[in-house]
Parts: C-alpha cells; sequence; structure tokens
C-alpha cells in the first residue's frame, strides 16, 4: 500500500490528485470545528467535557460519522450521515418505484438523474435532521447529564433557530459537494473518504482516553491490549472484505457474419460480505427510535422504564441479543433488493452466458438463489460478531459506546482504505503498463 502510495507521488497528474484530495480533506476537518451561530461555544465544550465519560449516547453513531462536530454544534454538525441516509432510501425507492427501476436501467444519464433525486433528499433530509437537532439542544436533552444544558443556545428566538438550521443544512450541502470534487477531481470515492476522515479523526482521542483511564502500568497495557484487538480486527475485516464466491460462467460461440463473437469464460463474484456496512447502520438506527420516543416524551410509565433499563444500556442482554437479530436480518434484506438472481440469469441468457452444469433461464436464477444465501449467513453472522466489539470492550475496558475498534468504524475504514488503494493501483498501471515488451 505505501509503494503504491509512494509510486503515485512521483506521478504528476496523480500527485496532483493526491494534494487536491488532501486539500479538501484539510477544508473539512477545518469546518468540524467552526461553531454554528448563536451556540455558546464555552458552555457546548463545557458539556462535551463532561459527556467524555459517559459516551456520546443516542447521538453517538451520527457523532461518529460527522468526526465529533455534532456534539459541538458546528456548521458542519450533520456531517455525511443525510446523504448516507438518502442514497439507502433511494436505493430501496428504485426496487420499488418503477419509474426509478426505469432509469437505474438506462445506464449513465438515468444514474445521473437518480444522483439529482439523491441530492435533492440530501438538502431535504438536512433541513429535518437540523431542526431536530436545534430543538433538541435547546431542551437540553443533548447533554442530559451537563449541568449548563440549558444555556448551549442561550437565544431562543425564531430567528436564531432558522439561521443555525440554514448554516447547518448549507454545510450538508457544502460537504455533499467536496465529496463530488474529490470524485470528479481527486482519486474518486469522495463520499467514502470524507465519511473515512470522519471517523479516523476519533480515533487519536479515543485511544488516548482508554490510556488515560487504565490502571496496569499507568494505562499502557490496556493501551497495548487495545491495539493488538484492533490489528487483529483489521486483519480478519480484511480477509472476509476480500472473499468472494466465484461462479463461472461461460459464453458460447456465435456467428455473425464471417466474425466469431463470444467463446469467452469469466465469473460472477458473490462477495460474502456482499451487503457491506448498511446492515449495522440500519440495526443501530432502528435500535435508537424506542430510545428517542422515551427522550422526547418524557413518559414515567412501566413501558418506558423496561426500554431504559433494557434497550438503551449496549451491555444489556436484550439489547446485544436484539442487535445480533436485526443485523442478521438487514444482512438478508438488503442483499435481498441489491442483487436479483431473476435479472442476471435473463441478462447471461440474452447473450448466451451459461453456468456450466445449469440450465439457462430459471435453473440458474435459482442456483445464484441458493448460493447467495449459503454465503449471506456466514457474512452475516460476522457483521454482528463485528458490530459487538464494542459492547465487550464496555465490559472489559469500562470504555464508552464510541469505543475507537467499533464494528462500525473499522468496517468503514478497511473498506475505503482497499477500495482507495485499488483505485490508485489502476490509475497508476494505466499510466505505467509496460505490455509484452519491456
Amino acid at each position: 500500500m505505501l509503494t503504491a502510495f509512494a509510486r503515485a507521488f512521483k506521478t504528476p497528474d496523480l500527485r496532483k490528485k493526491l494534494l487536491f484530495t488532501l486539500g479538501i480533506m484539510v477544508l473539512f476537518r477545518l469546518g468540524a470545528h467552526i461553531p454554528v451561530p448563536g451556540v455558546s461555544f464555552e458552555n457546548v465544550n463545557q458539556c462535551v467535557k463532561e459527556a467524555e465519560g459517559a459516551g456520546a449516547g443516542l447521538f453517538g453513531l451520527v457523532n461518529m460519522f460527522s468526526g465529533g462536530a455534532l456534539l459541538q454544534l458546528t456548521i458542519f454538525a450533520l456531517g455525511i450521515m443525510p446523504y448516507i441516509t438518502a442514497s439507502i432510501i433511494l436505493q430501496l425507492l428504485v426496487v420499488v418505484i418503477p419509474r426509478l427501476e426505469a432509469l437505474k436501467k438506462e445506464g449513465q444519464s438515468g444514474q445521473a438523474k437518480i444522483t439529482q433525486y439523491t441530492r435533492y433528499l440530501t438538502v431535504a433530509l438536512g433541513v429535518l435532521q437540523a431542526t431536530g437537532l436545534v430543538a433538541t439542544a435547546r431542551s437540553g436533552s443533548l447533554f442530559a447529564q451537563c449541568t449548563v444544558r440549558d444555556q448551549i443556545i442561550p437565544d431562543d428566538s425564531i430567528f436564531t433557530t432558522i439561521t443555525m438550521v440554514i448554516v447547518m443544512t448549507a454545510g450538508t450541502a457544502l460537504i455533499m459537494w467536496l465529496g463530488e470534487l474529490i470524485t470528479d477531481r481527486g482519486i474518486g470515492n469522495g463520499m467514502s473518504i470524507l465519511m473515512f476522515v470522519s471517523i479516523a479523526a476519533g480515533f487519536p482521542g479515543l485511544l488516548w482516553a482508554i490510556k488515560v483511564q487504565g490502571h496496569l502500568a499507568d494505562g499502557w497495557i490496556e493501551f497495548g491490549v487495545v491495539i493488538l484487538a484492533g490489528l487483529a480486527m483489521v486483519a480478519l475485516v480484511v480477509f472476509v472484505e476480500q472473499a468472494q464466491r466465484r461462479i463461472p460462467v461461460q459464453y458460447a460461440k456465435r456467428m455473425i457474419g464471417r466474425r466469431s463473437y463470444g467463446g469467452t469464460s469469466t465469473y460472477i463474484p458473490l462477495k460474502v460480505n456482499q451487503a457491506g456496512v448498511i446492515p449495522v447502520i440500519f440495526a443501530s438506527s432502528l435500535l435508537y427510535i424506542p430510545a428517542l420516543i422515551v427522550q422526547f416524551s418524557g413518559s414515567q410509565a412501566g413501558w418506558a422504564d423496561w426500554i431504559n433499563r433494557h434497550l438503551v444500556t449496549g451491555d444489556h442482554p436484550y439489547y446485544i441479543i436484539t442487535y445480533f437479530v436485526l443485523i442478521v436480518f438487514f444482512a438478508f434484506f438488503y442483499v435481498a433488493i441489491s442483487f436479483n438472481p431473476e435479472e442476471v440469469a435473463d441478462n447471461m441468457k440474452k447473450y448466451g452466458g451459461f453456468i456450466p452444469g445449469i440450465r439457462a433461464g430459471r435453473p440458474t436464477a435459482e442456483y445464484l438463489s441458493y448460493v447467495l444465501n449459503r454465503i449471506t449467513w456466514p457474512g452475516s453472522l460476522y457483521l454482528g460478531l463485528i458490530a459487538l466489539v464494542p459492547t465487550v470492550a464496555l465490559v472489559l475496558f469500562n470504555a464508552n459506546q464510541n469505543f475507537p475498534f467499533g464494528g462500525t468504524s473499522i468496517l468503514i475504514i478497511v473498506g475505503v482504505g482497499l477500495e482507495t488503494v485499488k483505485q490508485i493501483e489502476s490509475q497508476l498501471q494505466q499510466r505505467h503498463y509496460e505490455g509484452f515488451l519491456r
């Protein structure tokens, strides 16, 4: 990996792309420290320091995706989360709405329209989430245990509220634009790289907090154990993310005029973790809903007390079992809507392709569905086990919910890192292709 980056910096055009991407990343992190107008910066810092021991609570996932900007109420407080949510919603709607499905089949022009719809939905979700965040901060629910939680937003006028919502929504739109700039003029995968930067920005502070809270050898033993566990997790994630089942496909020869077409052999790569990190995000978001209902309703009834005792603290058995089952369910659900065996089988039949030993058409679709279900089981179980790492850390090291080597953060960082290195290597190969004769 380091060799690929070193070679990239020796190539003039790739060096420009890498430096441009690094510049965008610096701007992104700079915006994560500029407070929104109308926010008391001193009171926010005090509340953040008081909340460090207890973690980010309900807003931990969004705070991780914003690089810690959410709890500091900066202009990039919403981070990349509205765009992620909008992208997931559009992917689900493509399966449900025939018009969007037809756009997807149109190729480049149809994909451009879907991207435009994603941008509009991102801005709408940004307005909605910014309004909710401002209302939560004003009510004092953002930092429930802070002594000055009611003084985070001193001015409660309508003008101040509208200004804060507009600034946060504009920050989300700016992040979306920066990501597209990296995709067009940088090294690609703009949104994923910004997500990578957001998560990686919190690693040093969280690791040092484990060292400070440790007791063995002034905390260095706990620090070393966490580093070794993190390296082992990275190795496991790399191994599983690269694992795939290759289904061989052969294309029959066709004579068109005097030319022969086809007769080639290829394969369909089915990844073990076909769903990526989406099931973890779905499960985490769904588990936040009951706690959010209790928090905003302020109810003291029996059902509210049961939710607070069983579905809020991450170390409770009910929470762990529910979280694991939801991840497995959403893994199968997302694979079912993102990979259509019937469509793949029809395309293969249309172009004269077949799987050796399997008849074209419906038998091919049934075989692909069978193989996909078989490899999704270990993939979903792997996702569930990786996602439970913060819970184990919570019990063993008394860490907070934002344990640095949590399942979501490791999956995203390793996945984005692998994809970025592959893109750089492919661009290097295009520029330094030696051919058969050297």
